[in-house]
Formats: C-alpha cells, sequence, structure tokens
C-alpha cells in the first residue's frame, strides 16, 4: 500500500495595492437585530477611513444607519444584506431584505408609506449631498426589497459644512 501526501497549498501573496476610493467594495450579511445598525455604522467608518475617504463618513454613517434599520424592521428572514461600493465618484449603499412586494394595491400602498415614512431621514441626508435615494422590488433571486442611497462625493463635503 502507497501513501500519498496531499499536494501543496498554492502560495499567493497578499496583495501590496494600498486601498483607494475606488477599490471599496463590500458586502455584508447582518442579522436582523438591533444591534445591526451599529455593526454597519463600525465596519462603514472602518472602510471608509482605510479607502481614503474620511469626507464622506457623517452622510455615509447617517444613511447606513438608517437604511439597515429599515431593513431590519422590514425584513421577514433572520438577516439582510447590506452593499457598500465607491463609483463614479459617488459612494453607493444597498440593503436588500426579505419583504416581498404586496400584490393587494391597498397593502402595497399602505406598505410604502410605511416605509417611506421610516426614510425620511435618509431622503433628506441624501438630499443635502445632492444625492438620491430610494426602493422598490429586488432583482435578486430570492425577491424582496431593494433600498439604496447614493452619496456623490462632492456633495458629502457641504454636508460635513451643514453639520
Amino acid at each position: 500500500m502507497s501513501l500519498s501526501r496531499c499536494p501543496s497549498a498554492p502560495l499567493y501573496t497578499a496583495d501590496p495595492t494600498t486601498p483607494i476610493p475606488e477599490t471599496l467594495a463590500y458586502s455584508l450579511t447582518l442579522p436582523a437585530a438591533l444591534a445591526s445598525p451599529a455593526l454597519a455604522r463600525a465596519t462603514t467608518e472602518k472602510a471608509l477611513k482605510t479607502h481614503g475617504l474620511p469626507d464622506l463618513l457623517d452622510p455615509a454613517l447617517q444613511a447606513v444607519s438608517e437604511l439597515t434599520a429599515v431593513a431590519a424592521q422590514f425584513t421577514e428572514s433572520p438577516n439582510f444584506y447590506l452593499s457598500l461600493r465607491y463609483r463614479a465618484g459617488a459612494l453607493r449603499l444597498i440593503t436588500y431584505d426579505s419583504h416581498p412586494r404586496h400584490t393587494q394595491p391597498h397593502l402595497a400602498t399602505a406598505c410604502d408609506a410605511r416605509r417611506h415614512a421610516a426614510l425620511r431621514l435618509l431622503t433628506r441626508v441624501c438630499r443635502a449631498c445632492d444625492g438620491d435615494c430610494g426602493f422598490g422590488e429586488s432583482r435578486e433571486p430570492g425577491g424582496g426589497t431593494r433600498t439604496w442611497a447614493t452619496l456623490p462625493r462632492e456633495g458629502a463635503a457641504a454636508y460635513g459644512r451643514l453639520c
């Protein structure tokens, strides 16, 4: 009987590239829990500082708080998803929760009004940054709701002066 050795694992060298704004791309799955907005804020703060985007901190942390609090409240599953991306001079924040679009029109209208009310502060933050936010049906395989905020870097600098 011959014994064989497992092949050695290939050596992968760490990428020596310093993180820059354009390489900011993170995705998190968070529990639908009261602690998730704080965890999302801490992660966002570290990511923005690491990628040289401290000027986005104030509006980004407020936006992440609002997005994750609403996703945790509305999701019907034990968790939800958060995406952080920096592209074309703007920070793009997206949450996906499992709350489906209602088929009954009156229920859909009431649910949309409830979600709009919960996102009132997010709307103000985005407007102050010349950004955008909203929600709609998720195109992801599991369905649910996609909620987003876009914060242009130039507008975020103005937001910091307003605070």
